[in-house]
């Protein structure tokens, strides 16, 4: 039977529910769904199946799979797991196309369990059946009644449905946050639980839902992918669709580092790459329960901004002053106001109040509502504002709710994101935040977490923007043919630099030279003063073993450094094959590192930061999936900490970013081209020059795949 396909419509709205291993007692994992589902508005027909029992819970109980009516779509397993993948070949058998496997004891409890998963998988594969878990808590669809699963959120109804769909890896912890979430007035429609994942992944269901027309924002609890280009493609799609994925990712601590030559692998850690992934794409972390909270609401208003200008208009100074700061931390700007806007605001205000953003404008506001609800109209016109955070502090009673409704004419006549910071206590405010709430507009009790889901907001608006101007569309160069050596693992210096230049890389004027006959030479082939190195293909790190010598002024002075080299080397690694002694002109500029890597779960990589501590110690380094053109490039060169530093930090001239830039775009290209063969590309250091003066690579590695 076909196993790939993608509706998942039959398992979240069936027509029938067959619960394998159905008890009559309500309180076990067998007879809580079949409760729920009776008692919760379920309209499907519900088979129980126990050759023990004629009847469970006042409902016919059959014999085996076979034995129920068609049709029946879904399957919840909670059998004991070594009768499981038995279970799901009578699905298949009884054409029932989903099975929820609600059993543990597979590979979670180690080998004995890895064996008997292995089993189901292969029961999977030859059924057809397309399978949720093992050892998960299973599914909601609350708008339709259907809760298939067990535990506390599957023993009372859900009333409050909404548009966020949720994923979770985690059945206990992502149901205890929809609980946490759903009492902070958020509503879901599905909610489901994965388990171990031996045949439905996280990201299948998250592309599903992701498409639905009554789901509007997806949540995930996430521990891991496997596959982490299917991550990045759900991530663009989130941005086409303009429908955020809130994502919050766990297991991110004692990262165990690949063990690498190339200093570009050891600075390559599987979550820095879910976070490039997170922030290329569509999707929003978040750290607690609280922030998704915030962000969802923020979503909801379906508004996104089309800039990073925000106005703060707050009765208090201080909340103004502590947005203002936390705005700036989060990348949002506070711009000043234009000339026409300031003009119509002093007219407003009192002329004690500040129209400097963000713009106080006092308790003047408990004498005069409407001042302030003009104040936030004017503002909002300004182009240079592209959201609003309106700071109310404790204003509640009826004065609260005349302003929540003004601000909701405002909102309709001005499509800016809108968001409102109150203190006041809810039950001092019930009414005001009751209209709030029903036309979207979001309210936050602190500052700090409004500004959160401004940041968010503005996020997402900008990386929809730059996925519509295809900044990944175009190739610097064409795909180039290497003719790279067998059975290899890593190449020395030179040749590295040699597929660099392939791929019009710059790098350093260089000679290679036979060892043998250096002692006879009558002058350098390049001027001095000049590099020397022991070119060999056992020694990628080349400085640690005193292989390298830099600044040699003489043809003596260069004869010296070799055997030195050669001296050492050998002592340290008698067995290092020499390929012959590398001259390099000696170049200057700002130090950074570039590097590519074809990671095993994300694919082709590119990596960037400045050189020296800032990548080694800082770990100022920024990552971006290849391949990609300039565009790209030049982005990924602003998001390291250090990048003042190329913009002529203190006197210092301006790097050359534009042949950075190209440098990059030419380097993913290049990964992306040879992943097959190519596992590897260090180039530490990339030397930038001033502007104008382009770039040079001093030293490369690559890695070959065996």
């Amino acid at each position: 039977m076909e196993r790939a396909f993608l509706d998942y419509s039959r398992l979240f709205s069936p027509r029938g529910i067959a619960i394998v291993g159905a008890s009559p007692d309500s309180t076990r994992v067998g007879g809580q769904p079949i409760k729920a589902l009776k008692e919760f508005g379920f309209r499907g027909g519900i088979y129980p199946v126990n050759p023990k029992y004629p009847e469970v819970q006042g409902l016919r109980c059959y014999r085996n799979l076979t034995e129920v009516p068609q049709p029946c779509d879904v399957a919840l397993v909670a059998v004991s797991s070594t009768h499981v993948p038995q279970a799901i070949i009578d699905c298949g058998n009884a054409d029932i196309r989903f099975a929820v496997v609600l059993s543990a004891g597979f590979k979670e409890i180690g080998r004995e369990g890895e064996q008997i998963q292995a089993k189901l998988e292969e029961a999977i594969r030859v059924s057809g059946v397309r399978v949720i878990g093992p050892n998960c808590q299973g599914f909601m669809n609350l708008k339709e009644g259907v809760y298939c699963g067990f535990g506390a959120p599957f023993q009372y109804r859900h009333p409050n449905f909404g548009k966020i769909a949720m994923v979770t890896q985690s059945g206990g912890f992502g149901y205890a946050v929809m609980g946490l979430a759903e009492a902070s007035g958020l509503g879901f429609n599905y909610v489901i639980s994965t388990g171990n994942e031996a045949d439905v992944s996280t990201l299948e269901l998250l592309n599903y839902l992701l498409e639905q027309s009554d789901v509007e924002i997806v949540a995930t609890y996430m521990e891991g992918v496997s596959d982490g280009r299917k991550l990045i493609a759900l991530g663009r799609q989130a941005l086409q669709l303009g429908k955020p994925i809130v994502v919050w990712k766990v297991g991110n601590s004692n990262l165990g580092r690949q063990a690498a030559a190339s200093h570009t692998a050891n600075l390559t850690a599987s979550y820095e790459l879910y976070k490039t992934a997170f922030r290329q794409g569509g999707f929003i972390e978040v750290r607690d329960v609280d922030d998704l909270v915030d962000v969802a609401n923020a979503f909801l208003g379906k508004r996104l901004p089309e800039g990073d200008g925000v106005a703060v208009i707050s009765i208090s100074g201080g909340a103004g002053v502590l947005l203002a700061d936390r705005c700036e931390e989060l990348g949002l700007k506070l711009p000043s106001l234009s000339q026409e806007t300031l003009v119509k605001l002093r007219n407003i205000l009192p002329g004690f109040s500040s129209t400097l953003n963000p713009i106080d404008v006092t308790a003047q506001v408990f004498n005069d509502p409407a001042i302030f609800c003009q104040v936030v109209e004017q503002v909002a016109c300004d182009a240079a504002i592209h959201q609003i955070i309106v700071v109310t502090a404790s204003i509640q009673g009826s004065m609260a709710e005349n302003i929540a409704r003004e601000l909701v004419k405002i909102s309709q006549r001005i499509a800016k994101p809108i968001l409102v910071c109150s203190s006041a206590t809810p039950e001092r405010a019930v009414e005001a935040l009751r209209i709030l709430r029903e036309y979207k507009i979001p309210c936050y009790p602190t500052p700090m977490r409004a500004a959160t889901a401004a940041s968010a907001l503005q996020q997402f608006s900008y990386r929809v923007r730059m996925q519509k101007r295809q900044i990944n569309g175009t190739r610097t160069v064409p795909k180039i043919s290497l003719t790279l050596p067998k059975g290899e693992k890593t190449l020395g210096d030179h040749r590295s630099k040699m597929i660099l230049s392939e791929y019009g890389i710059p790098v350093v004027k260089e000679v290679l030279l036979d060892p043998r006959y250096i002692d006879e030479l009558k002058e350098a082939p390049l001027p001095f003063p000049l590099v020397a190195k022991l070119e060999s293909p056992d020694l990628p790190h080349k400085t640690e073993v005193g292989a390298v010598r830099v600044g040699i002024r003489d043809l003596e002075e260069l004869k010296m450094a070799v055997r030195q080299m050669q001296h050492t080397v050998f002592q340290y690694r008698p067995d290092a094959r020499i390929d012959g002694v590398l001259l390099q002109e000696l170049v200057s500029g700002t130090e950074v590192i570039a590097g590519a890597i074809d990671d095993p779960f994300f694919g082709p990589t590119v990596l960037f930061g400045l050189g020296g501590v800032f990548s080694e110690i800082l770990r100022d380094v920024t990552y971006q999936f290849a391949p990609f053109n300039t565009d790209t490039a030049k982005e990924m060169i602003k998001e390291v900490k250090g990048f003042r530093i190329l913009l002529g930090y203190r006197g210092q001239h301006e790097a050359d970013l534009e042949a950075l830039a190209e440098a990059l775009s030419r380097l993913s290209h290049l990964i992306a081209d040879h992943s097959t063969e190519i596992s590897e590309i260090d180039i530490n250091p990339l030397f930038v020059r001033p502007k104008g003066g382009g770039v040079v690579a001093a030293d490369a590695l690559v890695v070959l795949k065996q």
